[in-house]
C-alpha cells in the first residue's frame, strides 16, 4: 500500500508540476523583461522547486567521455562486458594502449544507482583499467525472472571475478563490503585460482557492533518482521516489475534525508537565493548533486531482508556464523588477496572501525599485504566522492594497487606529506 500512495502521489501532482515548469520557462525567458526583475526570478525559483519535488528522477548517466592521461586527453567509452538478470558489468574503456592494474569496482545496492560513484571512477580511470558493477532497478525486473538475494549478490561477483580472469583487484564501496569479504572467502575456501590480486574495502559494515550508528541502532531495534511489515511493498502497476515485492528507494533516501534533515533543507533553501540572485553556476552545482543524490531504485525484498538480518542484527560475518546455501563463510582462509580498509573520520553511517574489523578477521592474510587509512575530516560520502578522495585517498589505494599489482608497467612512486599525498610516475 505504501508504494501505491506514493506513486498515487507523484500521479496526483504531474498536472501542477506541468503548469509550474511553464511558468519557469515563462518567467526565465530572456524576451520576458520580468525575468530581469526580483519578482520574476522569484516566481521562477518557486516554479522549480516545486517542479523539483515532485519529479521522478531517472538514472543519471555516467557521462564520462574522457580522461586525462599522461597531460593528454583520452577517449571513453561505456561498453557493457556480461548482462545479467539484476547487474550489467560495465567497462570504460580508454581509448589508449596501456596496461594499467584492473579494478572491479563494486557499487553498493543501497538504494542509490551505480552512478553515485561517478566520481570514484573518474578518479580512478587515468591509472586503472575501470569496470563497474550497474544494479537494475527492481522495479524493471519482472517477477517472472526470478528472486536476488545476498548470497546471489556473492555469487555475481564470484562470476564477474572470473570473467575478468587473473591480477583484478576489487574496490567495494560501503554495502558491498561485507559480500565482497563473503565471495573472497568462498573463492579461498575453493582455492580458487581466479583470486583477487588485492580487496580494498571503503566504509563497509564489516562489523556493525564497533562504533554503531543511527541506521545500525535503528536495524537493532526492530525486529525482521517488523521490517517486512513496515518497509516492503509491491511494485505497482505501470512498472515491468509490477507486484514483485520490494524496498522501495524512496523510502531509503527518506530514511537518508531525514538522518541530515537540517543540512538538506539548508541546501534547498541556499538554491532558492541563488536563484533569485541570479547565480546560476551555484544552483546548477546544486542541481546536479541532488539530481543524483535523488535518483533512487529499488531493491529486492529478499536481499533488504537477508541483509538486514546477516549484516546489522545478527552480525553473522564478525561472528563466524555465516552460512550461504550451505557454504560456510571463512575469511580466516582468506590469504592469496591482499587487504587495504578506508574509513573516514566522520562517517555516520558506518562508524569509525567497522570496516577496519576486516583485518582481524583475516589473519591469514600477512601484516606486510594489509593496509588500513583513516581520513580525516569527512564523512561517508567523502570516502569515495570530492576533493579529499582525489587528493587523499585515491593516490594511496592507488599506491596499494600498484604494490600487489604483477602486471602493471606503469608503477607509481608515492611522496607523502602531513597534509597531502602526491604520486608521480617514477
Amino acid at each position: 500500500m505504501l508504494y501505491q500512495l506514493h506513486a498515487w502521489q507523484k500521479q496526483m501532482a504531474q498536472p501542477l508540476r506541468i503548469v509550474s515548469e511553464a511558468w519557469q520557462n515563462f518567467y526565465t525567458n530572456p524576451l520576458n523583461p520580468l525575468s530581469y526583475t526580483r519578482a520574476g526570478r522569484a516566481l521562477a525559483a518557486s516554479a522549480e522547486m516545486f517542479e523539483r519535488m515532485t519529479r521522478h528522477f531517472a538514472k543519471p548517466a555516467f557521462n564520462l567521455p574522457f580522461t586525462t592521461i599522461d597531460g593528454r586527453q583520452v577517449a571513453v567509452t561505456e561498453e557493457i562486458m556480461e548482462k545479467r538478470t539484476f547487474c550489467q558489468l560495465k567497462h570504460f574503456k580508454r581509448d589508449i594502449a596501456r596496461r594499467d592494474p584492473k579494478v572491479l569496482l563494486v557499487a553498493p545496492m543501497s538504494g542509490h544507482f551505480a552512478t553515485l560513484l561517478r566520481g570514484t571512477v573518474q578518479a580512478l580511470l587515468p591509472d586503472h583499467d575501470v569496470y563497474i558493477t550497474d544494479w537494475r532497478d527492481a522495479r524493471q525486473v519482472p517477477l517472472s525472472e526470478g528472486s536476488f538475494d545476498l548470497d546471489d549478490y556473492m555469487e555475481y561477483i564470484v562470476d564477474y571475478i572470473h570473467a575478468l580472469g587473473p591480477d583484478v583487484h576489487v574496490i567495494a564501496v560501503c554495502q558491498p563490503s561485507v559480500p565482497v569479504m563473503g565471495a573472497a572467502a568462498l573463492m579461498a575456501a575453493a582455492d580458487d585460482p581466479l583470486q583477487a590480486r588485492s580487496i580494498t574495502l571503503m566504509g563497509g559494515p564489516i562489523d556493525t557492533r564497533i562504533s554503531p550508528t543511527t541506521p545500525n541502532d535503528y536495524a537493532m531495534k526492530r525486529t525482521l518482521t517488523w521490517f517486512e511489515r513496515s518497509v516492503i511493498s509491491r511494485v505497482p502497476a505501470g512498472y515491468p516489475g509490477y507486484m514483485r515485492k520490494v524496498y522501495p528507494g524512496f523510502v531509503q533516501l527518506a530514511g537518508f534525508m531525514s538522518m541530515n534533515l537540517d543540512r538538506h533543507v539548508g541546501a534547498h533553501i541556499g538554491m532558492f537565493n541563488h536563484l533569485i540572485r541570479g547565480d546560476d553556476d551555484s544552483a546548477e552545482g546544486h542541481r546536479r548533486f541532488y539530481d543524483e543524490y535523488l535518483a533512487v531504485m529499488d531493491l529486492t525484498a529478499e536481499f533488504y531482508l537477508q541483509t538486514i538480518q546477516v549484516v546489522f542484527q545478527e552480525h553473522q560475518l564478525p561472528r563466524g556464523a555465516w552460512t550461504s546455501r550451505g557454504r560456510k563463510i571463512r575469511p580466516d582462509l582468506i590469504t592469496k588477496p591482499a587487504l587495504m580498509t578506508v574509513e573516514g573520520e566522520l562517517d555516520d553511517i558506518s562508524g569509525v572501525g567497522q570496516t577496519r574489523a576486516a583485518h582481524d578477521l583475516t589473519p591469514g592474510i600477512p601484516s606486510n599485504r594489509k593496509v588500513h587509512y583513516e581520513q580525516p575530516g569527512v564523512g561517508h560520502y567523502g570516502i569515495f566522492n570530492g576533493r579529499k578522495w582525489r587528493e587523499q585517498i585515491m593516490p594511496r589505494v592507488r599506491q596499494f594497487i600498484r604494490d600487489h599489482d604483477r602486471a602493471s608497467v606503469v608503477p607509481l612512486r608515492v611522496i607523502a606529506s602531513d597534509d597531502n599525498i602526491e604520486a608521480a610516475a617514477s
